[in-house]
């Protein structure tokens, strides 16, 4: 478009702006639109990739501020600011993006093709009006991102997980499989992370519980949490991990590392995808039997998913107790019934009760969590594993959540009880200078 066009354009939208017409803010983004597209046409990007953030938006101020003087066009100080930071956004940031990863109440970010973009805000989810120029322009975001960290995403493999600068959680999976486009989903973690002081505070769960969840991980019970997509199982593996003494030596296995341990002896170790030969993969597996012999105290598995999960317990069960572990299942037997299969996966020729007793004699504790209706993250269920009867894995559940309603509001009510029951690791506890108090086990807390 010609610089005459331009200037007809943007004094025609302004006028329709004035006189209140329908589509002047459509036309007056689009002309917007058109000079963002010169203005980054126009610059030396091999200069810019040398050029600090700060001094470069400098240049491009004064540039836009020019530009808008010879051509009078009608943008105001706050409008130029905008094109500004879109610009470095597109230049040296993720695009359209980079608002939504600066707003500190997103919690995830799901991308359905370069039009349509919604985002989780304290657990509701709603439509954003952020959108890319093309399925192009959505691609280079995403090609961008994962060359960051040493993957890629083509045709011939089309689904990818990564992490983004601040550890947030990424997924996308593009065309053949995704038929509407680019599809990329982004769980995101706070910078400052999530302490057991705040769950309490967040209502996630109940002090006492949580009390005695840091004494089981003090006395080195192995531990799995379970749940659901988006029912915090990093958040509480955190949490918990925090109170792993600090002379312990710790090994972190993920996918995509987004563990925050605190600790000062962590070693992370991440998966890696096959590369364009079909070789060179690394499993959670390989690096678990790794692990082995890398002297570890206790051994973190950010999620079992495969037939890690017989090298994870065998861990628990020659020397690494304090182990902890997340699985995706939606109650506490169902996390049960995941574990024999992945099990069954990996040693066909073993018998049923043969792998529920290598589970019982693993396992200590599984936290259930849950995302209930009204988008809160909340603690579902400790449930305590003692052992075998007959060939079926006995359990008590030692304080559980009871949903009773939905107020008017929208908010879940109930409350979190103690079923009463003294749990068989307390004696472990007491091995370790932990005594529960007689009152835990009749604990009741109203939310």
């Amino acid at each position: 478009m010609s610089s005459s066009r331009l200037i007809d354009r943007v004094r025609g939208a302004q006028q329709r702006h004035r006189t209140g017409t329908a589509t002047d803010s459509v036309e007056f983004e689009r002309i917007k639109g058109q000079l963002h597209k010169e203005l980054i046409e126009s610059l030396d990007f091999e200069q810019v990739g040398r050029t600090p953030r700060e001094e470069l938006a400098g240049r491009l101020r004064v540039t836009l501020a020019d530009t808008v003087e010879t051509r009078q066009l009608p943008l105001n100080r706050l409008e130029r600011e905008r094109l500004v930071e879109e610009i470095l956004d597109d230049i040296l940031g993720l695009g359209p993006l980079e608002p939504l990863l600066r707003d500190p109440e997103i919690s995830d970010i799901l991308i359905n093709g370069p039009d349509t973009v919604y985002v989780e805000r304290k657990g509701r989810l709603s439509r954003v009006d952020v959108r890319f120029n093309s399925n192009a322009h959505l691609m280079q975001i995403i090609d961008r991102i994962v060359s960051a960290v040493g993957r890629r995403v083509d045709e011939t493999t089309p689904m990818v997980d990564a992490r983004l600068s601040d550890g947030s959680r990424f997924n996308a999976i593009i065309p053949p499989l995704a038929l509407d486009g680019p599809a990329v989903s982004i769980r995101r973690f706070g910078t400052v992370p999530i302490t057991a002081d705040d769950l309490v505070a967040f209502g996630a769960c109940p002090a006492p519980v949580m009390d005695f969840l840091k004494a089981c991980v003090r006395a080195k019970l192995n531990m799995m949490i379970s749940g659901g997509t988006g029912s915090g199982k990093t958040t509480m593996l955190n949490v918990l991990s925090s109170n792993i003494p600090l002379g312990e030596r710790v090994l972190t296995i993920e996918d995509a590392a987004e563990l925050q341990l605190q600790q000062p002896h962590v070693v992370r170790l991440e998966t890696r995808p096959a590369n364009l030969e079909g070789r060179g993969e690394i499993t959670a597996r390989d690096l678990v039997k790794n692990a082995l012999r890398m002297r570890p105290d206790r051994i973190i598995l950010g999620e079992i998913r495969s037939t890690e999960a017989i090298d994870m317990l065998q861990a628990m069960n020659t020397g690494h107790e304090g182990s902890l572990a997340t699985v995706h299942a939606n109650t506490t037997r169902d996390a049960l019934a995941r574990l024999e299969t992945m099990i069954g996966m990996g040693m066909p020729n073993l018998g049923d009760k043969n792998i529920r007793e290598m589970i019982a004699r693993a396992l200590d504790v599984i936290i259930q969590l849950d995302r209930l209706p009204d988008g809160t993250r909340r603690l579902m269920a400790v449930t305590e594993i003692t052992g075998m009867e007959g060939s079926v894995i006995s359990t008590q559940d030692i304080f559980v959540f009871q949903q009773r309603t939905i107020d008017d509001e929208g908010r879940v009510r109930g409350a979190f009880v103690a079923t009463g029951t003294r749990p068989k690791c307390a004696a472990r506890l007491a091995q370790v200078g932990i005594e529960l108090s007689r009152d835990l086990f009749r604990f009741r807390q109203e939310v």
